[in-house]
This record gives structure tokens, sequence and C-alpha cells, in this order.
């Protein structure tokens, strides 16, 4: 009976160590830097650069329904929604609300 929740087990326990546990050291080690410290610009400079890195993907080569939509129209609804984020007092609920919007849309149209 337990070799038929091995996988299970094995998933649970790779993930955990994949992203729990390193999360975990980062709280330790965050409480430990100064809020100012050059350790902690690197850290957001890194962080920003990957979230940046997985959204340009998403919209250049991206899955599932978004695969049929036109790249002008990815590229459209960014630029609008950038500008829409700018305009509206840097908030991001209005720069992906304006996106998603513009996206849905052009989808709506074609």
């Amino acid at each position: 009976m337990m070799a038929d929740y091995w996988p299970y087990v094995v998933i649970i326990v790779a993930g955990f160590l994949a992203t729990d546990l390193w999360r975990w050291l980062g709280v330790v080690a965050g409480n430990r830097l100064q809020e100012g410290s050059e350790a902690l610009y690197w850290v957001k400079a890194v962080a920003t650069s990957l979230v940046m890195a997985v959204t340009a993907k998403l919209i250049v080569f991206p899955t599932g329904v978004l695969e049929h939509s036109p790249l002008w129209l990815r590229l459209a609804a960014t630029a609008i929604g950038f500008g829409a984020f700018l305009a509206g007092g840097q908030r991001i609920i209005v720069g992906v609300l304006v996106s998603l919007g513009v996206l849905g849309a052009g989808l709506a149209l074609l």
C-alpha cells in the first residue's frame, strides 16, 4: 500500500528541498542584512530581472491560448498596460487590468 504513495512522497520532499528550504534560508539570511546594503540591492535586482525575463518569455514565446494570438496584439497590450500603469500612479492593478482588457478585446475582435 505504501508503495503506491512513494512517488508522491518523493515529489513532496523534492519540492520542499527545491523551494521552501531556500525560502527559509533567505528569511534567515535576510534578517541579518541591513536595508540599504549592497547585497540587498543585488538580490532585488536579480529578483526583478527574473520576473521580467519570465514575463518577456510569456509575451514572445507564449503557450496555450496565447499561442494563437498575434505578437503585435501581445506587444500592444503590454505597451498600453505599461502606459496605464505610469498614468495611474504606478499602481500594478491598473496596468494588469488594462493589459488584460486590451488583450481580451483584441482576441474578441480577431
